[in-house]
């Protein structure tokens, strides 16, 4: 690469790095280069939500919009050989969407514009092929979870949710679940391999491995229990969504479109 296009694209990476504070450090790396930005609508567990994307030459980068966009939070780095994208046709409540596959998570985005939607698709696979050099690793993604307001019974057994008969995900299958349904814990290796996740009784089987169930609840200094980081898993990007736009389509409208860097200017880490 030229010097200048270097000093631009550092320029450029230490911009992005300096938007999520501290963490943003990790972004520093020699060799890294910006590809594009922008912004997508992702689909978590209670509902849609706007958050800045960055393709990097070989990782993809995400994070919760603060202040206008100015500042970011809670960031997301995601190796380009993990990710396996599915395209997908427009829902009712997404237009322009595809799946975002992963081992630890797999989410839905969508982006402003059918036209967006094929130059992230076709940016990202373009990175990743770079990074592989056509040679894909055989991994196990994690399957979405089925979002809260899908359901209002369990998915196994068909007893009512109610404000005491609480929903849950199984870590394995997404299912929507009650917590009779899934008091059973097991390792998922390409989730976490230092961890009892919950399972539901159907996936807990099928994995044929025997794990005790969870009779007694450990507590750190701050009276969380392992139940409730279970639980903030899932939750963790509702929090504080007072700082961030509760309307994806009005952040979409008032943004600017997807910026791409020349690709002659791509090249994997060394």
């Amino acid at each position: 690469m030229d010097q200048m296009f270097d000093q631009e694209n550092w320029d450029r990476v230490q911009a992005v790095a300096n938007s999520f504070g501290p963490a943003g450090k990790f972004l520093l790396q020699s060799g890294r280069v910006l590809v594009g930005e922008g912004k997508l609508v992702k689909q978590s567990r209670k509902k849609r939500q706007a958050k800045a994307f960055f393709l990097f030459n070989d990782v993809l980068v995400y994070g919760s919009i603060v202040l206008n966009g100015r500042w970011h939070k809670k960031l997301k780095v995601i190796p380009l050989e993990d990710i396996l994208l599915e395209d997908l046709e427009d829902g009712v409540r997404m237009k322009n969407q595809w799946l975002i596959r992963t081992p630890r998570k797999s989410f839905y985005v969508s982006a402003a514009s059918y036209e967006e939607k094929r130059a992230w698709i076709e940016h990202i696979e373009e990175c990743k092929g770079r990074v592989t050099q056509g040679g894909d690793r055989r991994l196990d993604f994690a399957n979405t979870w089925i979002p809260d307001q899908a359901s209002a019974v369990c998915m196994r057994c068909s007893s009512k949710f109610t404000r005491t008969h609480r929903r849950h995900h199984c870590r394995k299958c997404g299912f929507l679940v009650c917590g009779p349904c899934s008091r059973k814990r097991a390792v998922i290796a390409h989730i976490d391999s230092t961890k009892q996740l919950r399972v539901c009784k159907t996936c807990y089987l099928s994995l044929g491995v025997e794990v005790p169930e969870l009779t007694r609840q450990r507590w750190d200094s701050g009276g969380k229990s392992d139940e409730d980081e279970l639980e903030c898993y899932s939750e963790e990007e509702e929090a504080d969504h007072s700082l961030e736009e509760e309307d994806p389509g009005r952040w979409m409208d008032s943004w600017s479109p997807y910026v791409y860097i020349n690709p002659e200017h791509i090249r994997p880490q060394t």
